[in-house]
């Protein structure tokens, strides 16, 4: 892509301003890359404009497209911050120089089995830059999957590594975000280069199956759509086809037996309202047989990054199998974009709420591990003592969604005890607790949590921590609160107090 395509791709999303400082963007960045090249020959300002291309095209506000465009110019030309800051406002600088900082934390790193380092330098850098601003994160997907797109250039090391790196922690952060499209872009181009034999034969293999089942389909669909016009149903219906490395996964759990795998090809309904979504179900089953056993409702209960569709399989009179996903377009845009879903092109005050300068409540409850991280880089950046285990905080597990008795949604990592979530709720409730009930029913501290619990969380004024606590509580958000309560009520020693216990202990052995 050029600039010229660049600037007409953009033209119609922002004001005449904005598009007069991206044209501003581009030049400054082409000049400060002028000389360097990308391994396929090409200019390196190609690389920039194709970033920031795709942050037009997720509908980003114009700073994260501004930043797109500007975010190599820190780390591999002589631009500086201040430059960039002085041209182009303070916001684009924070964001390049926090696409800046996950780079270099990324470049210290000895392995992938460990993305987030176990040095504290390093992980304050990740920490920082994902904790204060999450657009930070999706200017680096932007980037990641152009350099997927072209890592046909480079040499074998580097694709197996670049690609390994994606499947394992850029897939699942996009995941995370509730970026379902761009996950499974980065998926299928990182499977096509770490097992190229196995991504051409499920190809072909799809390719067949598909072939057999898309006129089936098609009078399915046919059908479906006469039914939901009698019912005055207006609705959209589109074919959903698995993405090779999900069957890839898939196939692992069946014994590599495709006939067990249903999905291949799905019927995706698109209404308007969440109302509608249930009346379709219904239909659905009344005209065919569900397989009760495979009926999903993540609307009731979403996906732990927010995704909401319901899912049903059913079996027709002719016995084909057919698997469908009803949601509302609401739902679709942001099972496609995630959060990126979030930021509109004209509503620049929106973006604000992601920039954890001052406490926000603005993030959807699934996003909540953005505000815990937020608390680890604040205590990063004002030098206060950060213990080893507060640093291993987990960005990709699996991640569940419990509820208070209120209905207020609480997002906590899969094995999460009651603690964490009494941590979560607030310091004070936690600080006070006596038992706990989930779905009504007395619950051990020591059980975890399952998806969908609701918990009461019992309180006694009377009821103070324990030390025992500390394996009672999984969370780091949990772990610190926890520990700041007990040293308070002088439980536990200080860490500075212990550490000074420490240096007399050596000096007198010394002696």
């Amino acid at each position: 892509m050029t600039k010229s395509e660049l600037i007409e791709l953009a033209t119609p999303f922002y004001d005449k301003n904005q598009v007069l400082e991206l044209d501003h963007a581009i030049d400054f960045a082409t000049k400060a890359h002028t000389g360097q090249k990308r391994k396929s020959g090409e200019d390196y300002i190609t690389h920039p404009i194709a970033v920031a291309a795709t942050l037009v095209e997720w509908g980003m506000d114009i700073d994260s497209v501004l930043a797109g465009i500007l975010h190599d110019t820190v780390e591999d030309t002589d631009a500086k911050l201040e430059q960039i800051e002085s041209l182009f406002g303070q916001k684009v600088a924070f964001l390049v120089d926090g696409v800046t900082k996950v780079s270099q934390a990324r470049s210290g790193m000895q392995d992938l089995a460990n993305y987030l380092p176990q040095t504290k330098d390093n992980l304050s850098k990740l920490l920082i830059a994902i904790g204060q601003d999450v657009r930070v994160i999706i200017i680096k997907l932007a980037d990641r999957l152009h350099n997927l797109s072209t890592l046909q250039h480079m040499p074998k090391d580097k694709q197996i590594k670049i690609a390994r790196e994606s499947l394992e922690v850029f897939g699942p952060m996009a995941d995370r975000l509730g970026m379902g499209r761009v996950r499974m872009q980065i998926e299928e181009l990182a499977f096509s280069y770490l097992d190229p034999n196995e991504f051409k034969k499920l190809q072909i293999l799809m390719k067949k199956r598909l072939g057999k089942s898309t006129r089936k389909l098609g009078a399915v669909r046919a059908e479906v759509e006469v039914a939901l016009k009698a019912h005055n149903i207006d609705a959209e219906i589109n074919g959903r086809v698995k993405s090779l490395y999900s069957l890839h996964k898939k196939l692992k759990k069946v014994n590599n037996n495709i006939e067990d795998i249903y999905d291949l090809m799905a019927l995706r309904i698109l209404v308007d309202k969440k109302d509608d979504c249930y009346l379709v179900l219904g239909i659905l089953h009344g005209l065919y047989q569900p397989m009760i056993s495979r009926i999903k409702d993540y609307i009731a209960t979403p996906k732990p990054n927010g995704y909401q569709s319901l899912h049903t399989t059913v079996i027709t009179p002719n016995k084909q199998i057919v698997e469908f996903q009803i949601r509302t377009k609401d739902m679709h845009e942001y099972a496609e974009r995630g959060l990126a879903a979030s930021f509109h092109y004209h509503d620049q005050k929106s973006s604000k709420d992601y920039v954890k300068k001052k406490k926000s409540s603005t993030l959807p409850s699934h996003m909540q591990w953005i505000n815990q991280l937020q608390e680890i880089a604040d205590k990063l950046k004002d030098n206060e003592d950060i213990s080893q285990d507060q640093l291993n905080v987990d960005l990709f597990g699996d991640r569940i969604f419990v509820y208070s008795p209120k209905g207020d949604i609480y997002n906590l990592h899969d094995g999460a005890l009651p603690l964490d979530f009494a941590y979560l709720v607030h310091s004070d409730v936690a600080k006070h607790t006596y038992s706990f009930r989930v779905n009504g029913k007395i619950h051990p501290f020591d059980k975890p949590l399952q998806n969908g619990d609701v918990v009461e969380v019992v309180t006694r004024k009377l009821a103070l921590p324990k030390q025992a606590w500390q394996d009672l509580v999984t969370t780091t958000h949990a772990r610190t609160k926890l520990r700041a309560q007990l040293r308070q009520l002088g439980v536990i020693e200080s860490i500075t107090g212990a550490a000074a216990i420490i240096r007399q202990k050596a000096i007198k052995k010394k002696k």
